[in-house]
């Protein structure tokens, strides 16, 4: 009898948790909804985040400390980030700790953990603002239309065809995987096991043609950002026209699949293709650059 009672409270206890990661997501996409209204942002396009904080009055430094990201809920609210994460997590890591603020939770210090770690543990307030973040800077309305402005089927996607859209929304690869899983049910769980098998350094290698330890971001003729953000190092693989205005960024090899090119200094480059309307500004930013993040972009650093 006792064997029975742990068995089915066990169960129901699972199923509780279930039901609230339901609620707790549901809060989240409204939230996220509202936030975006809020700003005047459209609901299906990829955001800046650190734009967006600052339009909300939440002031973005990055730290050089190991950890993911710090709120302080203060007179100026405040979000610190680590300077030595890689670049699409502290934009997921800015949206986590901004749920924290949109949220009125008090100040936290999230320290660092793997994507994989998430789904084994359930924390009500970090899973509310991981879905916040998830939301806002991945909406179910944006990535479904970036699969279908590309004529990609979501459900049989390419581990390339996930990458190059995880560059697009500025989040990482896994990141994307699993959003598209378990929250938007855009792909099953069988699939996402195939997809979690490749990496980014073993795409990098299919699109280069060797390995490289440097961060690539492809950038195709469905960007839909006016801006593109990138660290001085990375690779940046734009369409096979593509020109930039300065030496920001440089050339460095043509492919077939579009023209390769490198951040090589911090600031801003107007990139385009004469034959077409395609164009970004390219924001570059020094590597592991520590400060404010509106001046993350400057040659030489300034500060408050």
């Amino acid at each position: 009898m006792t064997s029975n009672i742990t068995y089915l409270n066990a169960k129901w206890g699972k199923q509780s948790v279930v039901n609230q990661r339901q609620v707790l997501a549901q809060q989240a996409m409204l939230k996220s909804i509202d936030v975006r209204t809020q700003v005047g942002l459209d609901l299906k396009s990829p955001i800046c985040i650190y734009s967006l904080c600052d339009q909300l009055k939440v002031k973005v430094r990055f730290v050089d400390i190991s950890m993911e990201g710090i709120y302080l809920k203060t007179e100026e609210p405040k979000i610190l980030l680590s300077a030595l994460r890689p670049l699409t997590r502290r934009n997921f890591t800015c949206g986590h700790e901004l749920g924290h603020h949109i949220f009125g939770h008090s100040s936290t210090v999230d320290d660092l953990i793997e994507e994989h770690q998430k789904l084994k543990t359930f924390d009500p307030d970090e899973f509310l603002v991981d879905s916040f973040a998830g939301f806002l800077l991945m909406p179910t309305l944006g990535v479904r239309k970036a699969f279908a402005s590309r004529g990609w089927n979501a459900a049989s996607a390419t581990p390339l065809q996930i990458f190059m859209i995880a560059c697009n929304f500025g989040v990482g690869y896994e990141t994307l995987i699993n959003h598209m899983t378990y929250t938007l049910k855009m792909i099953s769980h069988s699939q996402a096991v195939l997809l979690l098998k490749s990496t980014p350094k073993s795409i990098r290698q299919e699109v280069l043609g060797h390995s490289s330890a440097e961060p690539l971001i492809i950038a195709d003729a469905h960007w839909s950002m006016p801006t593109l953000d990138a660290e001085v190092g990375s690779q940046l693989l734009l369409p096979s026209t593509a020109e930039a205005t300065n030496d920001t960024i440089t050339i460095q090899e043509n492919y077939p699949t579009g023209r390769l090119f490198r951040a090589t200094r911090p600031g801003i480059v107007r990139v385009f293709c004469r034959d077409s309307e395609w164009a970004v500004f390219v924001r570059v930013s020094r590597y592991q650059f520590v400060g404010l993040s509106q001046y993350r972009h400057l040659e030489e650093m300034e500060d408050e």
